[in-house]
């Protein structure tokens, strides 16, 4: 707005008031406070004084500047009383007819609510800006898209424990790792964020307000969260609110703007606001975050004074004029920064402080994961299902349960952040997310929320990445921690990573800022009992995520590396221009050693290269190593022990003084191959940890030498999840291919195939070309959304297991839909111990009529009754490939297993039926024997373990078939089985004179008995 404006409405706060008043009026203008010792807490009120223009006596920009104000030397009056009755400063400006208002008096409350609103277009203009506002600021950042629309910020956000500080207590040293609890236990007691601008203890209202903490506390939450409460009419106190980020301000660098502009330039619905903006007092909130961008420089010689919202100026100098008051001295202004950064402010410019401590009461965590946790999923995945009602509250009855045994993820979760890390990393495990989405990726999202664009110190003229210092020493320590396989450090350990290589002042200087800043952040207390005094990492994850974060980015270098690079550099640098000319003296003169100099100077790289590439193949040694440790063959996967860390172990703990376990760090190869993956590479780039393409290409190859040597052996199941795990974080199909080339069994037997595990089978072997010769998913809790996402997978089998998964006739749809596509080449099918019902085994019966591949299908122990028993025999005839089929255990009688064997016997593949552990009678048991040892060709029926008087061939295969389902079927059932074969041993035994048949008999009769022995019932 220029000098030929139209006028704007008198409506004048005051222009000096607070401590900036002493400032410029107290002969101590550095450290004056106002106090009983002040002239100006009792004196006399200046004299008014009305200045006019004079053309003579005008600054450069064409106004008149304010000559000094002086106090009176004594008096008794109050200074509040003072400061009610002051008048107004009136400049006239020339060319004008209207007087140009300066500010130097207050309004009462009454007429501040008509200085912004009093018109329909101001009104307008205001409502639209809290309009844009409110779509901006309730924008999700991608890392919190995952969790769907449903999770938004005002469905779930906990407001933090602000805690009001002094500045005394800001000088003082304070415990570097003190938990949140111990430090909101002293000083004054917590703020709410509606008493921010409340009067202090002494009535004095409070302008400014400044909010610190160290990174995760959420800041910027908070920011957020306050912004939308004003969207929505819940901060009623102030008529409008600028926020300011003090990063976009720190990218102008010196470029002057105005106040105005900078406004305007963020805010365009704001112009028509701007007149009457400098009228609005204290029902203006101006919001500063993240002030540790800005360099600020209160001293009169390096910022001068400026009143004037349209005056050109530096941003930071901008900042400066608002936070001393001398620039729209009435509004309120709230501050956010790191806790190195306080100190940038004078603490008499502040009228509070308040330190963000987190979520240090765990009722506080609880209600955070239940309002998160309780939120409806939105699943991305095709056929993914999303937790129901029970999962969830068993899933916070368990988190609550661990949070309230005082274990150490509530000391994690003391910061928010890591609360988010908590609610990510569940709904990972659990929930359906985005394709391609890894636990790596998960952690380096965490990171980049809050270390993007974090520097150590905007004033160090390194401009140093705050996220690449925490690599450097907390990934040393995290590395040298998972090297001795340790997780607890003493303070000695923490102290030898971070002051390692600290040799001037400056670098001490950076490393107190990181201490203040992020130290908290990445190190906890260690709450567990017998380990008192000693720290951890936040969680355990953590620190392997940094110690492989330490690994790719070439921080691990030895003495002679690092001598040998600098090598390597000085030669480069200069060995084109000594070849050059080594070359051109070996022509001219007869020197024999020119060549072996010059030659020499091609092999120091070559040497270097080949040290490197030992210590990379080292590095993979460890990490593929550290993947197939014997010792932990039989631990759970790593998805189970990342489930098991968060919700707890149910059931008896350790107790202290029991020798500890061997420290399991399993993750950390897992980080390692994820971190060298493109979209992670990327990320790191961002947060100033960039790894070289070359680097992660030579990485990669010397991981893929040790692991193709090791990888070719037979792995216990969960170690063949982790296995594949690896390759999942990884995201590079070329390199899986190459690895797993040489993997012909998939044997999951026995893990439990959550929808993450299944994804991670499926996008590791579901692109691979060659087939697999078995497919072992046994006892997996398989349902039919893992099918699906598993069909990839089962289209490379030859044999597919899918026993004992409680798959229902809702999964037949699936296995049908499997059995009829074009590539199926699966030759063995194996359901047993599954609820198939009748219903099921008609859409199998589908599958069959157009399937060209299977032969030998097991329905044992499916429910089928006599329905699905007599379903098979009309339709077996639909299918011309099978050869063996087992129907035992299914309850069907007489009528419809004679008509199965009839129907068998017809079929022109099907060589072997198996009809035992049915409801079958003597007589029908007599009838299905001779027709199945009749001698006019057909399928074998199998109905007992006799055939006429001698032991039937396949007596081992149902005895062996009973021990594997002994605790799983009936055993009442069982039992009479069990003795209906013995009784029929013990009559063909009897019925026969045979020595070698009596004998075998026998011996069968013992394994039946031994059987008998173990479900607890009698041979008789």
């Amino acid at each position: 707005m220029g000098l030929d404006s139209p006028p704007r409405a008198p409506v004048p706060p005051g222009l000096f008031s607070g401590s900036l008043l002493n400032a410029l009026w107290c002969p101590d203008r550095a450290g004056c406070q106002t106090g009983p010792g002040c002239a100006l807490a009792g004196g006399r009120r200046p004299a008014r004084r009305a200045v006019r223009s004079d053309p003579g006596k005008l600054g450069a920009s064409g106004r008149r500047r304010l000559p000094p104000l002086r106090a009176a030397a004594t008096g008794t009056r109050d200074w509040a009383a003072w400061e009610n009755r002051k008048k107004k400063v009136v400049i006239s400006v020339p060319g004008s007819n209207f007087p140009r208002m300066r500010w130097a008096g207050h309004l009462p409350r009454t007429s501040w609510g008509s200085g912004l609103g009093r018109t329909p277009q101001l009104s307008e203009a205001i409502e639209k800006h809290r309009r844009n506002l409110t779509e901006w600021f309730s924008r999700l950042p991608r890392e919190e898209r995952q969790f769907g629309p449903t999770f938004a910020l005002d469905t779930v956000h906990v407001d933090p424990v602000i805690r009001e500080s002094t500045p005394d207590e800001l000088l003082r040293p304070s415990t570097e790792l003190a938990t949140g609890r111990q430090r909101t236990q002293a000083g004054l007691p917590p703020l709410a964020l509606s008493q921010l601008f409340d009067p202090d203890a002494c009535g004095r209202r409070v302008q400014t307000v400044v909010l610190y903490g160290t990174v995760g506390t959420g800041k910027s939450t908070l920011v957020r969260k306050m912004v939308l409460d004003w969207c929505y009419g819940r901060l009623p106190a102030f008529e409008l609110l600028i926020p300011f980020s003090c990063e976009d301000l720190s990218s102008l660098g010196s470029t002057p703007a105005s106040l105005c502009q900078l406004v305007t330039q963020r805010y365009t619905d704001l112009k028509e606001v701007l007149p009457l903006m400098t009228t609005a007092g204290s029902r203006l909130l101006s919001v500063l975050h993240g002030l540790e961008r800005l360099n600020l420089d209160f001293r009169l010689a390096g910022t001068r004074l400026c009143s004037d919202p349209e005056e050109p100026g530096a941003p930071a100098a901008i900042m400066v004029n608002l936070l001393r008051k001398y620039m729209l001295p009435e509004a309120s202004i709230l501050v956010t920064t790191r806790s190195s950064a306080i100190g940038r402010i004078p603490s008499k410019y502040v009228g509070r402080y308040g330190e963000i401590c987190g979520f240090s009461d765990t009722n506080l965590q609880k209600l955070y994961f239940q309002l998160r946790l309780n939120q409806p999923d939105c699943g991305y995945g095709a056929g993914g299902v999303s937790a129901t009602p029970a999962q969830r509250d068993t899933m916070i009855q368990m988190l609550s349960r661990n949070l309230e045994g005082h274990h150490q993820i509530a000391a994690a979760c003391f910061l928010p952040s890591y609360c988010w890390l908590v609610c990510a990393t569940l709904h990972f495990l659990h929930a359906p997310t985005p394709a391609g989405q890894t636990l790596t990726s998960i952690y380096t999202s965490f990171l980049r929320l809050n270390f993007s664009g974090e520097t150590l110190d905007s004033t160090h003229p390194s401009d140093l990445s705050l996220m690449a210092y925490a690599a450097r020493t907390m990934g040393k320590l995290a590395y040298e921690g998972v090297s001795s396989r340790k997780t607890y450090f003493s303070e000695e350990d923490v102290r030898g990573c971070l002051e390692a290589g600290i040799k001037t002042e400056e670098e001490f200087q950076l490393l107190q800022i990181f201490r203040r800043d992020a130290l908290r952040f990445f190190l906890a207390p260690c709450v567990e009992p017998g380990h008192l005094g000693s720290f951890v990492f936040t969680v355990p994850a953590m620190q392997e995520y940094l110690a492989a974060l330490y690994i790719v980015l070439g921080l691990r270098k030895t003495a002679l590396q690092r001598v040998g690079k600098e090598v390597v550099e000085f030669a480069g640098r200069v060995g084109e221009d000594v070849s050059l000319v080594l070359g051109i003296l070996a022509k001219l003169l007869p020197l024999r050693i020119l060549p072996l100099l010059f030659n020499l100077l091609k092999v120091v790289p070559q040497v270097f290269g080949r040290m490197v590439s030992k210590s990379r193949e080292a590095v993979a040694q460890a990490m593929v190593l550290e993947m197939f440790r014997e010792e932990d063959y039989y631990n759970d996967d790593v998805l189970d022990q990342m489930g098991a860390s968060i919700l707890g172990v149910e059931g008896p703990r350790r107790h202290p003084d029991e020798p500890p376990e061997d420290e399991v760090f399993e993750l950390f190869p897992m980080f390692m191959g994820g971190l060298l993956s493109a979209h992670n590479r990327a990320v790191l780039a961002q947060l100033g940890c960039p790894i070289k393409n070359l680097d992660a290409l030579e990485n990669a190859q010397a991981i893929k030498k040790k692991l193709g040597k090791l990888g070719r052996q037979v792995l216990p199941p969960s170690e063949l999840l982790d296995h594949l795990f690896f390759h999942y974080e990884f995201q590079n199909q070329r390199f899986s291919a190459e690895v797993l080339g040489s993997l012909r069994q998939l044997n999951l037997a026995g893990v439990r195939m959550t929808p993450r595990k299944c994804t991670v089978v499926a996008s590791v072997l579901g692109s691979g070309k060659h087939p697999l010769d078995e497919v072992n998913l046994a006892s997996c809790q398989l349902d039919p959304a893992g099918l699906r996402t598993l069909r990839p997978v089962f289209l490379r089998a030859r044999k597919l297991g899918l026993q004992l998964n409680n798959l229902g006739p809702e999964a037949c749809r699936d296995l049908r839909d499997l059995l009829l596509h074009d590539q199926c080449q699966i030759t063995t099918l194996r359901l047993s111990n599954n609820p198939l019902t009748a219903a099921g085994v008609a859409l199998l019966m589908e599958g069959l009529a157009g399937n060209t591949s299977l032969t030998h299908l097991s329905l044992l122990h499916t429910n089928l009754g006599d329905k699905g028993l007599e379903l098979l025999a009309t339709q077996l005839d639909r299918n011309r490939q099978l050869q063996e089929l087992n129907v035992a255990y299914n309850g069907a009688g007489d009528t419809v297993a004679l008509a199965l064997a009839k129907a068998a016997r017809e079929h022109p593949s099907l060589e072997l039926l198996h009809l035992y552990f049915n409801e079958l009678s003597s007589e029908g048991r007599q009838v299905l024997r001779d027709l199945g040892g009749s001698g006019e060709g057909g399928a074998r029926v199998v109905a007992s373990l006799t055939e006429g008087a001698a032991v039937s061939e396949y007596w081992s295969v149902i005895l062996s078939e009973v021990q594997r389902n002994l605790n799983s079927w009936d055993p009442v059932r069982v039992q009479s089985h069990l003795k209906m074969l013995l009784r029929d041993l013990e009559d063909s035994r009897g019925a026969t004179l045979n020595p070698w048949r009596k004998a075998q008999l026998l011996r069968v009769e013992s394994e039946v008995k031994t059987l008998l022995e173990q479900l607890g019932g009698s041979a008789h």
